[in-house]
């Protein structure tokens, strides 16, 4: 896979040491009864990317419009770089950079001027503007394009001006919301790749929620899994791995099974756990895959069941969400917008 030949993010014992950029103390949104977050606490340290992994409607875009003074905070704290954003957001908004998972770049304004008008929005001197925008363009790889329109680029276009626009003012925290959907996948590694450059040439903190697991495993230092508006854990990625019972996961279609099928392969010595997933389907996590598909190959052929298809693989991000939650990160809509007014930001 492409993703393979990025460099692996450090160890998050690096910025362990760090000062806090970011801290969130029991933070909750309700709207009427209905409650999308649900008393969240954590803290991102200076120089981290922080990831917030869950499957739509689970609460993370709500989360970061808190954060970044765009929505109301129910109950709960949060600072952002030593700013509380409900008693000092001005202070707090001068600090940060917000890409939202919706594109919002000027389609008839060239990509330059798209740039300059965001530029002057935050004050920014002539001077600095013309430079920042100069090392940004070449960051991001939209040097060339400068004069043209906006409506001209690609969508992985679009999305690295957005990125470079939102750093025009030389934030320190740098808030991204599902940085690459809708994106093809030679697209969103471009993406990752960018990020990764312009969070060191910068020296940034980063937040980034997404739903996608490889995006998490490849660019966060620590992740916070988020489901129904609860944090249900937060740790490295590794760490997160290495939580989930097996080594190994082997997936495989049967057909023709006998009725205690399920059950006889729950027995075999290796296996820690089993989950159906429909349709002759089962996701096994099991401490050897070597040999628990040798074992399941061979009680197949002897008990007339047909192994369809079978894969095996190490744990991954999409294996934590299921121990954690007990079902798979789906890229589904889950929309709450009945509970939620109309606003004017």
């Amino acid at each position: 896979m492409i993703e393979e030949f990025l460099p692996a993010p450090p160890d998050a014992s690096v910025y362990a040491k760090a000062p806090l950029a970011i801290d969130v103390v029991n933070i909750t949104k309700r709207y009427g009864e209905f409650t999308a977050v649900d008393g969240i606490s954590f803290d991102v340290h200076e120089g981290e990317i922080f990831g917030l992994l869950g499957p739509n409607g689970a609460g993370k875009s709500t989360l970061i419009r808190m954060m970044t003074t765009l929505l109301a905070i129910t109950g709960g704290t949060a600072r952002v770089a030593g700013h509380d954003v409900q008693r000092d957001p001005d202070a707090a908004r001068r600090a940060i950079g917000v890409i939202p998972q919706a594109l919002t770049s000027d389609l008839d304004l060239t990509v330059e001027e798209n740039m300059s008008i965001y530029a002057k929005l935050y004050g920014v001197g002539a001077k600095q503007r013309k430079e920042s925008i100069d090392e940004l363009l070449e960051l991001v790889d939209l040097t060339k394009w400068r004069e043209a329109q906006t409506k001209t680029l690609s969508g992985g276009m679009r999305r690295r001006l957005e990125i470079a626009r939102g750093l025009v003012h030389r934030p320190s925290i740098f808030f991204l919301d599902e940085p690459t959907t809708g994106l093809d996948p030679v697209s969103r590694v471009a993406v990752w790749e960018m990020l990764m450059k312009i969070k060191d040439t910068r020296k940034l903190t980063v937040l980034i929620t997404t739903h996608y697991m490889d995006e998490a495993d490849r660019l966060c230092d620590r992740i916070a899994i988020v489901d129904h508006g609860k944090l249900v854990a937060l740790d490295t990625p590794r760490a997160l791995k290495a939580n989930v019972p097996g080594e190994n996961v082997i997936e495989v279609q049967f057909t023709d099974m006998t009725p205690q099928w399920e059950q006889r392969i729950r027995t075999l010595e290796s296996v820690a756990s089993v989950q159906p997933e429909g349709a002759g389907m089962y996701r096994i996590m099991t401490h050897d895959g070597s040999l628990t598909t040798t074992q399941i190959v061979a009680m197949a052929i002897h008990d007339g069941v047909k192994v369809k298809s079978l894969s095996v693989q190490s744990t991954t991000l999409d294996d934590v969400f299921v121990h954690y939650t007990g079902r798979q990160l789906r890229d589904e809509v889950q929309s709450a917008a009945k509970y939620i007014p109309a606003m004017r930001l």
